[in-house]
């Protein structure tokens, strides 16, 4: 049984919470105006039996593709020594010479390791309705967002999804930690 004064942070999670449910939830908004003003003395807002399932536990990310993937875009873009590089030193139109071959070498990466392909076939600005159900891992509803689907609105971005990674076969002395060796003239 919960004490009749919660702890500070427990104090803390419930305004969070609470916050969120009032601007996602007119009724229960309305609920705790109510109870502020004192039009329903006492009462205490209804508790929503928690309807959802628990999300999954997080798994973590092998880190080798991403690594992987980092020591391609340097060795054809240069891409690490170009992210590293303090370009405010220099005239914009040098640095518009390193962005396109950065670019076109980042851009041989992508083609060469991977097929992606739109999640959306709408053209940017169209307008669509999402029904109840909609994928929302491969959608980020942004806007005013109120009440259920469905949803009307405009595409803003259509999406990327990986159909296909083709990335290169590893020997098993391969240390991907080392995205760039160091270089050593004689």
């Amino acid at each position: 049984m919960e004490p009749d004064h919660p702890s500070f942070f427990s104090r803390i999670a419930i305004a969070c919470g609470s916050f969120f449910r009032i601007l996602g939830n007119a009724d229960f908004a309305g609920r705790v105006r109510a109870v502020r003003c004192g039009t329903q003395p006492g009462a205490a807002p209804e508790v929503e039996p928690a309807s959802k399932p628990s999300a999954p536990p997080l798994r973590e990310a092998a880190p080798d593709g991403a690594l992987q993937l980092l020591g391609l875009l340097q060795r054809e873009a240069r891409f690490i020594d170009f992210i590293q590089e303090d370009v405010a030193a220099y005239p914009d139109a040098d640095v518009g010479a390193a962005a396109r071959l950065v670019h076109e070498g980042c851009r041989k990466v992508l083609s060469e390791n991977f097929s992606i392909a739109p999640i959306r076939e709408e053209t940017e600005g169209s307008t669509l309705t999402l029904a109840e159900g909609f994928d929302a891992a491969a959608i980020r509803i942004t806007g005013n967002v109120v009440g259920q689907p469905p949803f009307r609105g405009s595409i803003t971005h259509r999406g990327w999804r990986v159909v296909e990674t083709r990335l290169p076969k590893l020997a098993g002395s391969h240390d991907l930690h080392i995205v760039a060796p160091a270089e050593v003239e004689l």
